[in-house]
C-alpha cells in the first residue's frame, strides 16, 4: 500500500519525480521521422533511435521508390574491376555532430542486388525498410545531429537525399534492446 501526503505536498513530490524520469522516456524513442518527397510524392523517410550505446537509422521507401547501400560504390567497381560504367547510384552516408561520435563500423541491412549486367550497371539498394547501426560515444546532453545523403529512385527519376534528423542526447545508454546481429557490415576497402 502506498501513503500519499497531503494534496499540496504530492504537486511538491510527483513534478520533480516526473522531470527525472522524462530523460529515461527518451531513451530508446524514435525521432519523428524526415521525409524526403520529388514535389509532393513521398520517396523516403528517415528517423533514428539510440539503443544503448548504438545508434539506429531506419530508411522506410514509399511505393517504387528505392535507396542505395551505405558501400554501394565499393561494391560496383568490384564487379567492374576496372572497366567504364555508366554510372553509380550515389551511397547512403550518415554524417554524425553535435554530441555523438562514430565508434564503431556501420552495419547495414542486406541490400538487394539491383543491377544490370548487361548494361555494366552494378548497384545495391532497398526498397523495404533498411537500418544503418553504428556503435556511438555520446559528448552531452543536447541534440545529436544526423545528416543523411544518398539518392532515392524509381523506374524513371532520382532524387538528391539531403536531410538532418535531432536526435536528443539526454538520458542514460543503458542495455542494447534490439538483435542487430543479421546486419551486413559496411566495407569501407576494397
Amino acid at each position: 500500500m502506498i501513503f500519499l501526503p497531503a494534496r499540496a505536498d504530492c504537486k511538491a513530490i510527483l513534478i520533480p519525480l516526473l522531470l527525472a524520469c522524462l530523460p529515461q522516456a527518451w531513451a530508446g524513442e524514435w525521432t519523428e521521422p524526415i521525409e524526403v518527397r520529388m514535389e509532393v510524392e513521398l520517396c523516403v523517410s528517415y528517423r533514428a533511435k539510440l539503443d544503448g550505446d548504438l545508434l539506429v537509422v531506419e530508411a522506410t521507401h514509399a511505393g517504387e521508390w528505392h535507396t542505395y547501400a551505405m558501400d554501394n560504390k565499393l561494391r560496383a567497381e568490384d564487379k567492374l574491376a576496372g572497366k567504364p560504367s555508366l554510372g553509380i547510384d550515389a551511397p547512403t552516408e550518415i554524417e554524425l555532430s553535435g554530441g555523438l561520435e562514430l565508434a564503431g563500423p556501420w552495419r547495414q541491412s542486406e541490400p538487394t542486388d539491383l543491377s544490370k549486367p548487361e548494361l555494366r550497371w552494378f548497384t545495391w539498394g532497398y526498397s523495404e525498410p533498411a537500418l544503418f547501426v553504428a556503435k556511438v560515444k555520446r559528448g552531452g546532453d543536447g541534440l545529436a545531429r544526423i545528416g543523411v545523403r544518398g539518392q532515392a529512385c524509381d523506374a524513371s527519376r532520382c532524387k538528391n537525399i539531403d536531410v538532418e534528423l535531432s536526435l536528443p542526447l539526454s538520458g542514460t545508454a543503458g542495455a542494447v534492446k534490439g538483435d542487430y546481429s543479421s546486419l551486413a557490415v559496411v566495407r569501407t576497402t576494397p
